[in-house]
């Protein structure tokens, strides 16, 4: 055969070197029976935080409902979460992949990052169809008109406020699609997944597993829960049969350890993301401030607790398998670092009495 029956557009085409038929069936692609020819060459950029990221991976089960045989190439800060299985090319954002995305043609590419390097990336990308928000005159701009009432929300504090939809239905609605509760994909391994089963099998010896994230980052502050309530939530979920677990990351190790040396709850220590998913992946229950973990355990398909004071709570789809408790008398700090009421923050208004029974519902 000649390089011109060399079918490039074949999902299992790896460019320079031989595809996957052709080292285990030895097949070439003149007599080849496993060619499947890409439908929709389609771009994903999401830069974002992890949490971004994977609460973005619907468009991606959607998008292979219209197109089964769509191929995805997604530049990001974080590939780690994105996976492989599901998206063919995954793209560390540096030098390099912007050089391949620039020079490569698409069919629809999609940019759903504010910030003006990603706006900028769509601006130059070759692609018959662009979605989401793109530059032009030293600012952003919206790819189409789809995409304006987004872009307002994240200009005016009023009008996000006023939003009753979610962030899925949200970039559904960008890209000119209706969501229609797709899930979630996150990068699973399944190996580690197993390890964990088996130590959650022995320690919590059939016990409900409740994971509780202590941690939330550090921009936005007013979102954490007090120490107080956290070992309260801790010790009332052991003296009800449950097994109670806290999970963090870093930045939470040293609370962790105090609070799982005065109530007596399991702390398995801090972990690389791949084990913390895993780790998560074992738990029946999560509770949780708003944060990445609030992603993970929706991408987990787990029930969740939710703690919400800064942002609006239309915002969060948990899939009917979760619950949203916020404090009584509202907040005042919409996505704001420092409370307005000092010490006395309104997260404190929220107890574990609450969060106990939020739990008993679910």
């Amino acid at each position: 055969m000649n390089f011109k029956e060399v079918k490039t557009d074949c999902h299992h085409f790896r460019t320079t070197i031989p595809c996957a038929p052709n080292k285990k069936e030895g097949v070439t692609c003149e007599n080849c029976s496993f060619y499947k020819p890409i439908s929709k060459r389609i771009l994903i950029i999401k830069l974002g935080a992890l949490g971004d990221v994977i609460r973005t991976t619907p468009l991606v089960v959607k998008y292979k409902e219209l197109y089964p045989n769509a191929h995805f190439t997604w530049i990001t800060l974080s590939p780690a979460v994105l996976p492989s299985s599901e998206i063919q090319q995954i793209l560390k954002w540096d030098a390099t992949s912007i050089y391949i995305v620039q020079n490569s043609k698409f069919d629809i590419a999609i940019n759903l990052d504010k910030e003006q390097e990603a706006c900028s990336l769509l601006r130059n990308v070759d692609a018959t169809e662009k979605y989401g928000y793109t530059w032009g005159d030293f600012s952003i701009l919206p790819a189409t008109p789809a995409a304006e009432h987004k872009l307002m929300t994240g200009f005016f504090d009023s009008i996000s406020q006023k939003n009753t939809k979610s962030y899925p239905a949200e970039i559904f609605e960008i890209c000119h699609l209706h969501f229609n509760k797709e899930p979630y994909l996150i990068n699973k391994n399944n190996e580690i997944v197993k390890g964990w089963s088996l130590k959650w099998a022995g320690l919590s010896e059939g016990k409900k597993i409740v994971g509780l994230n202590t941690g939330c980052g550090p921009r936005w502050n007013t979102r954490l829960w007090t120490n107080k309530e956290w070992m309260a939530l801790a010790l009332k979920l052991k003296a009800e049969g449950y097994f109670p677990v806290f999970l963090g990351g870093e930045l939470e190790h040293e609370k962790n350890l105090k609070f799982a040396e005065q109530t007596g709850a399991f702390y398995p220590g801090h972990y690389s993301l791949e084990e913390f998913i895993a780790l998560t992946d074992g738990c029946e229950y999560i509770v949780t401030q708003v944060s990445m973990m609030m992603h993970i355990a929706t991408a987990l398909q787990k029930k969740m607790v939710l703690m919400n004071n800064i942002f609006n709570k239309y915002e969060f789809e948990l899939y009917d398998r979760g619950t949203v408790v916020e404090p009584k008398s509202g907040c005042e700090c919409y996505f704001g670092n420092s409370c307005k009421r000092g010490e006395n923050s309104c997260m404190h208004e929220i107890t574990h009495h609450q969060v106990f029974e939020a739990i008993q519902n679910l």
